[in-house]
């Protein structure tokens, strides 16, 4: 189901448009609901879900892109996660792994815990990235200009921000039923020889 022009899309619709354009890459998705989307869109070994630790997955995804040159590396990340983890921008733009692509679903609410709202209707994520030093960024709403410039920053040297307005929509997801233990073990064994 499309949503209608110039109305915007759930967090999960739109997730489930990028899963299709990747294969093997590791993604790092943040905790809270996108982590439940996501697993129940596309489970793969390949995938990092958070549970907990708020405000951690793009550091995660740094360390991650770091360790693995050659690898491209996704991060699913929300708005709330990124105004937690501020500092993490900082540090991408200054450590510029060309192979890191941070992707922003940005619903400005923290949806996990009830929907108050952030403040990323006030702050830019996407602009603040761009000042912190990544090299391509884009703010995206439309399911077109989604695909278009992922399936861009895939071919370009990062790192990448795509912020993508979602709307406070959830999809109907369980929780990950995975234990964190088992979900590190999974994604080191996935990515070991990449």
């Amino acid at each position: 189901m499309r949503p209608e022009q110039g109305t915007m899309q759930s967090r999960a619709m739109a997730m489930a448009a990028l899963l299709e354009l990747l294969t093997d890459q590791p993604v790092i998705i943040c905790n809270g609901f996108p982590s439940r989307e996501a697993q129940k869109i596309a489970d793969r070994p390949t995938h990092f879900y958070m549970i907990g630790s708020m405000g951690s997955a793009a550091a995660i995804a740094l360390g991650v892109a770091l360790s693995k040159p050659n690898k491209q590396v996704i991060v699913f990340d929300g708005d709330g996660n990124v105004l937690m983890g501020m500092g993490t921008l900082a540090t991408v733009g200054a450590l510029k792994p060309k192979n890191f692509i941070h992707v922003v679903f940005d619903n400005e609410v923290y949806g996990t815990t009830g929907n108050q709202p952030t403040i990323s209707n006030v702050v830019p994520l996407e602009k603040v990235a761009k000042a912190a030093g990544y090299v391509n960024v884009e703010r995206v709403r439309e399911r077109e200009d989604l695909v278009y410039e992922f399936k861009d920053m895939l071919k370009k040297d990062g790192p990448s921000m795509l912020l993508v307005k979602v709307n406070e929509m959830v999809e109907d997801a369980g929780r990950v039923m995975l234990d964190p233990p088992d979900i590190t073990k999974r994604f080191m064994q996935a990515i070991r020889n990449s």
